[in-house]
């Protein structure tokens, strides 16, 4: 018995095949490289490279390999990218999703734990995001994931006097960071932690977007959470699903809390002990001052905490990527 990775060979699905592994579950990785890097897959896993818009593909994978459950990370992930490519972002994952679905309906696979994205709500005017705020996604991206939920609520309905009723749920977070093996690195060229690194590999100043919003500091504040987390709370959402217990149809998994882009600078000159004062750029069009979500229900039943603080993000996502180019 396996559970199936999509997207497994990324930043964030390489961190849960390794967590799966720790947990006695077997995995298996469907990848199409476009973002993730096959390295990055643990020898002894099963990788098989393609897309999941190929049905066959998805439901031969999950046959062979005695799939009881799915983790489905695959798609395309940059939400200011999918404001210029929408088409792009609802094929890879709306059309994804559904593919994956009709697959897993094929095979009498009935578990699957949706990695969703805190993009459904936009861009939400409450200092605290629950799992009940309305949903407002500001760009493709965070449609896509809201209807990629709604497709996979709609299955379950659909299915739910079968035999393979399928049983589900969908995790919303922010900002993933840091990592968990020094061989698995955020290599994304639009997120926070990334863009700083490469600044100071180049001896570059990271710059800061704004420092003039409404916080204690004037940077806006956001969500980040170690990827060792996020992949734990994953396995966690697999295991409660293959022990048939309760599940809430979404879990935020979110700080409480947040930290600010300066606080996060501030971090990245201590851990790595390049001293530099971060360029003051214009704010972008849309940031809202704090974005944070709460992670009770999540603490409630997937064991989700906080357990790395913002030091620790750093170094460890500093020592990763230092890794990836040995000598720097």
């Amino acid at each position: 018995m396996s559970w199936l990775v999509t997207g497994g060979a990324g930043y964030i699905g390489a961190h849960i095949v390794r967590a799966l592994a720790d947990a006695g579950l077997n995995s298996v990785v469907i990848d199409d490289l476009s973002s993730g890097h096959a390295s990055f897959v643990p020898d002894g896993v099963p990788f098989v490279q393609g897309s999941i818009l190929d049905g066959e593909l998805v439901e031969r994978t999950l046959r062979e390999h005695e799939v009881v459950g799915v983790i489905h990370l695959a798609g395309f992930k940059y939400a200011g990218v999918s404001v210029q490519r929408p088409l792009h972002t609802y094929a890879q994952n709306v059309e994804g999703t559904r593919v994956l679905l009709a697959a897993m309906q094929a095979a009498e696979v009935a578990n699957l734990v949706f990695s969703s994205s805190a993009a459904v709500y936009g861009t939400p005017d409450v200092p605290l995001v629950t799992e009940d705020l309305p949903k407002r996604p500001a760009s493709p991206y965070g449609e896509s994931k809201l209807i990629g939920e709604w497709i996979i609520r709609d299955q379950a309905i659909a299915t739910a006097a079968s035999a393979h009723a399928l049983r589900y749920t969908a995790l919303r977070y922010f900002n993933v960071v840091g990592s968990g093996d020094p061989s698995v690195y955020d290599s994304s060229p639009h997120n926070l932690f990334p863009l700083v690194f490469e600044a100071l590999l180049a001896g570059n100043t990271p710059r800061i977007n704004g420092d003039d919003y409404d916080t204690p500091d004037g940077t806006n504040v956001r969500d980040y959470v170690h990827v060792a987390d996020i992949a734990a709370a994953h396995v966690a959402a697999a295991q409660r699903l293959l022990a048939n217990r309760p599940i809430e149809p979404a879990y935020n998994l979110g700080s409480q809390n947040g930290l600010s882009v300066r606080e996060i600078m501030n971090a990245m000159a201590r851990v790595t002990g390049i001293d530099f004062t971060p360029d003051i750029a214009p704010r972008r069009p849309g940031d809202p001052d704090r974005i944070v979500a709460t992670g009770e229900l999540a603490a409630r039943d997937l064991d989700w905490k906080n357990r790395y603080t913002v030091d620790e993000m750093v170094r460890t996502g500093w020592e990763a990527r230092r890794a990836a180019t040995p000598g720097r």
